[in-house]
């Protein structure tokens, strides 16, 4: 099932979300240490900013994957959203989750009023992931080498563009 996060879903988001951290460094550019939801009043905050803020998640029961909607706050952009921090616990992987979280974002972006771009970015680690934005419309419209580093690898991030 495939639901924006509530309060109750706070503490499995944070958690589910610093396993991606940690687990996929390349593919994330926070780190756990400066993670912009960290903290459970962060999350809470940003889920008080719905519709231009939201977290889908997908249960299975439990949270196995999430995604984040967040639309600009700058007057002048007001016209774009951003999807952010797609994952899905590799055990749950291969099993169509990935692309419903994504639909639902792509939806709730539509959804919107004034919405002409949705952007996202995804690194050269996460080829998966943009196969998956590929095969929903997204393009490439710039790449960024060296874009992150961690340890002594760097990776390059491919920013994409949806035009709904």
């Amino acid at each position: 099932m495939i639901r924006p996060l509530e309060e109750r879903d706070v503490d499995a988001f944070i958690a589910l979300r610093r396993r991606a951290l940690e687990q996929a460094p390349l593919v994330f550019a926070a780190s756990p240490e400066d993670d912009f939801v960290s903290s459970p009043q962060a999350v809470r905050d940003g889920i008080a900013r719905a519709p231009d803020w939201i977290i889908f998640g997908a249960f299975d029961p439990e949270l196995s994957g999430t995604v984040g909607v967040m639309r600009d706050r700058h007057r002048k952009m007001l016209h774009k959203v951003h999807i952010w921090g797609m994952y899905v616990l590799p055990e749950k992987r291969r099993r169509g989750i990935a692309s419903a979280l994504l639909a639902a974002a792509i939806a709730h972006a539509r959804s919107l009023s004034g919405i002409s771009a949705i952007h996202l970015g995804v690194t050269s680690a996460g080829d998966d992931a943009r196969r998956l934005y590929e095969r929903a419309g997204f393009q490439v419209w710039g790449t960024q080498p060296d874009a992150l580093r961690a340890g002594d690898r760097s990776v390059s991030e491919y920013h994409m563009v949806l035009i709904p």
